[in-house]
């Protein structure tokens, strides 16, 4: 049995593990600086934009959490729409091959579907060959032509810096 449900606040350990494990997996796991109160802050506080879903396993006391999608809403300005940004898809490996990933993915492209969004988008590691099959199988186009821009930390703080007004030379 596999069944999925919207995130609860209770559930932000639940959703940091699971983290943690995508980041471990993709041998990303030292940018993990997350804590268990961002989640629930991010995810359920007042100002929170991103929405997450669950994947559990079995019924009752047994189940089991193996799998999750976390997505937000964007804009393309060429649609004049807004999309959907699948911004993590994960399952457990000890759970994979069993259609999971498939009906958490279907999943989100429901939502997408239901808030009618142009598009619906995500980013895949470039030496992820089962994933980009996967996604491919889905239907998916690879955009070999993009590139994604990334700016954190003291050069997120430099280039976000209030700008000295004032006489210019």
């Amino acid at each position: 049995m596999f069944r999925i449900v919207a995130a609860r606040p209770q559930d932000s350990v639940t959703v940091l593990d699971l983290v943690k494990q995508l980041a471990e997996y993709e041998r990303l796991s030292h940018l993990v600086v997350a804590s268990e109160d961002d989640v629930r802050r991010e995810l359920f506080g007042p100002r929170a934009v991103v929405e997450c879903v669950l994947g559990w396993e079995g019924e009752g006391e047994g189940a089991r959490p193996v799998g999750f999608a976390l997505y937000f809403h964007n804009f393309s300005t060429f649609l004049s729409r807004r999309g959907l940004y699948l911004e993590d898809l994960f399952v457990i490996p000890a759970a994979r091959g069993k259609g999971y990933g498939k009906a958490l993915i279907r999943h989100v492209a429901q939502v997408a579907v239901q808030r009618e969004c142009g598009r619906f988008e995500w980013s895949v590691l470039d030496w992820n060959q089962s994933a980009i099959d996967f996604y491919a199988a889905l239907g998916a186009s690879i955009l070999p032509d993009w590139r994604i821009c990334r700016v954190t930390g003291e050069a997120l703080a430099r280039l976000g810096a209030p700008v000295p007004t004032g006489p210019r030379d």
